[in-house]
């Protein structure tokens, strides 16, 4: 007996899914998927082989996640974001690109780091990593690794400030960042940010 809520219009064919997680309507979730405890999965998603997904995870509707995508627990994935997976796509049926499809050496993987959170329709390009707790703002193109704590938006996607774990935009306090609503502090050590507190 499934330990989870699978809605009767959804297609999951894989055995992987923890418990308490809910996966919404119209959406398809291949064998070989790990999806953690405690997630919830919108309407209209597609999830393909070799996606492993943390626990905790708020993928919204719409949302299309590609091989060799990594969720850490915590996430949030906003509506119709597009991830990649191959920086140089052709199709595999085409006679002057099968060989290259004949072995994995194409995809490249990415990471979305413990409780970042990606805006809707964000695009992240393939091998993009986005940090722990960062921010990519709605309609971003992520061409470049986001740092952890970062707040990102535009296209291409720039570094315009940090956040904290809870959300809230951290200020300047003397040599290091504080949050105004839960007070945790952090120090930056040149492009990137570690909580002290």
């Amino acid at each position: 007996m499934a330990t989870y809520y699978k809605h009767p219009t959804a297609l999951v064919e894989t055995e992987d899914v923890g418990e308490g997680t809910r996966i919404w309507a119209l959406t398809h979730v291949m064998g070989g998927v790990h999806i953690g405890a405690h997630c919830n999965i919108g309407s209209h998603c597609f999830i393909e082989a070799g996606v492993w997904i943390g626990d905790r995870v708020t993928v919204k509707n719409g949302n299309m996640i590609w091989e060799g995508i990594t969720i850490e627990d915590d996430a949030f994935i906003g509506p119709q974001v597009v991830f990649t997976n191959d920086r140089r796509p052709r199709s595999p049926r085409f006679p002057g690109a099968r060989a290259r499809y004949e072995t994995k050496s194409w995809l490249v993987p990415t990471r979305i780091g413990r409780g970042a959170s990606i805006g809707a329709g964000a695009v992240i390009l393939a091998g993009c990593d986005v940090g722990p707790f960062a921010l990519v703002g709605a309609g971003a193109v992520v061409t470049h690794p986001v740092p952890a704590y970062a707040v990102v938006f535009g296209n291409p996607a720039r570094h315009q400030g940090w956040v904290c774990e809870c959300g809230d935009k951290l200020q300047p306090h003397g040599s290091k960042w504080r949050c105004p609503s839960c007070a945790r502090v952090y120090e930056q050590i040149g492009d990137e940010l570690r909580a002290l507190s």
